[in-house]
C-alpha cells in the first residue's frame, strides 16, 4: 500500500497549528480584564486562569488596582472566595475598592517582609479551594520559585498576579503573560501597558488605559465633600471614620505545613 501524500494532511494540520505572527487562542479559561483595548491584545481576550500573570512596575503599587479591579471583582462574584493579597505595600482603601465592585470583606491581606514567608503564603493560598485570586508582591523571587507558583496556579485553576520591579524585565520568567505597567510620560491621565510576553507577535505600541475611573473619581470627590462638611459641623474626625473590616493575617513567625494558611485565616 502506498504512503499518503503530505499534501493530504496540510489542510487539516494547518487548522491546529499556531503561527507566531498571529495572536494565539487561550488554551484554558480566561477572565475579561474589563478593559476592551487590553482584551483585544490578549490570547482568549482576558487574564489567563490557572497561570501566572506578571506585572512589572517602577513603583510597587502603581496602577495595580485600576488595572486588576474589574477581573478581581468578577472572580469573587463567580467563586465566592477571597482575594488574597500577599506583601501589599500599603493598606487597601476599602471604600474605594467597594465602590468599584470589590467588597473589602472579600480581601485577605497577608503581611510579611520575609521573602520566604511571602512565597510560602502564596503557595498555600493557591492550594486553597475557596480562594478566588492571588495578588502577590514578590520583588526578590527567583525563576525556580516563580515556576513553582506557576505550577500551583495551573493545578488549582486560580488567577495569579505577581508584581515585580521593572528591572526584572531583563530576566527570564515562567509567567504565561508579562506586562510592564507605567504612567504615560506625556499624559498623566493615561497608563501605558507594554506586553512583554504573550502567545502572539510582539506588540509594537503600548496599550493605553485611563489612569482613573470616572465613577470612582466622582465618588471620592463626593466623599471628600461629605467629610469636610462633617468636620466643619463637629470640629473633629469621627471615630472609626477610616476603619475597614478587611481580614489581616500576620505571618512574620510563620511555620510551614499543608493547609497552614487555612488554619491561620480561621483564627484571624
Amino acid at each position: 500500500m502506498g504512503l499518503p501524500f503530505l499534501d493530504s494532511f496540510s489542510a487539516a494540520a494547518g487548522r491546529g497549528v499556531w503561527h507566531a505572527d498571529e495572536l494565539g487562542l487561550a488554551d484554558a479559561q480566561v477572565v475579561a480584564t474589563g478593559h476592551a483595548a487590553l482584551d483585544a491584545e490578549l490570547p482568549g481576550g482576558g487574564w489567563p486562569v490557572g497561570a501566572m500573570t506578571e506585572l512589572l512596575q517602577s513603583a510597587p503599587e502603581a496602577h495595580v488596582w485600576r488595572l486588576l479591579l474589574p477581573a478581581l471583582a468578577q472572580a469573587v462574584e463567580a467563586r465566592g472566595g477571597p482575594v488574597v493579597l500577599i506583601g501589599a505595600p500599603y493598606e487597601p482603601c476599602g471604600p474605594s475598592l467597594a465602590a468599584q465592585g470589590l467588597p473589602v470583606e472579600a480581601l485577605m491581606w497577608v503581611r510579611s517582609d520575609a521573602p520566604a514567608a511571602r512565597l510560602w503564603a502564596c503557595e498555600q493560598a493557591l492550594r486553597c479551594a475557596d480562594v478566588s485570586a492571588v495578588l502577590a508582591w514578590l520583588p526578590q523571587a527567583r525563576v525556580g520559585e516563580l515556576r513553582r507558583l506557576q505550577l500551583a496556579a495551573a493545578q488549582h485553576d486560580v488567577l495569579l498576579f505577581v508584581c515585580r520591579p521593572q528591572s526584572a524585565a531583563q530576566g527570564a520568567s515562567p509567567a504565561r503573560l508579562r506586562l510592564q505597567v507605567e504612567s504615560c510620560e506625556t499624559d498623566a491621565s493615561q497608563i501605558e501597558l507594554r506586553i512583554l510576553k504573550r502567545r502572539g507577535p510582539p506588540l509594537a505600541s503600548p496599550v493605553m488605559l485611563p489612569a482613573r475611573n470616572e465613577r470612582m473619581t466622582a465618588l471620592l470627590a463626593a466623599a471628600r465633600l461629605r467629610r469636610k462638611l462633617r468636620l466643619q459641623q463637629h470640629g473633629t474626625v469621627p471615630v472609626g471614620d477610616t476603619a475597614t473590616s478587611a481580614t489581616v493575617v500576620r505571618i512574620d513567625a510563620w511555620k510551614g505545613g499543608p493547609n497552614a494558611l487555612d488554619r491561620i485565616a480561621v483564627v484571624a
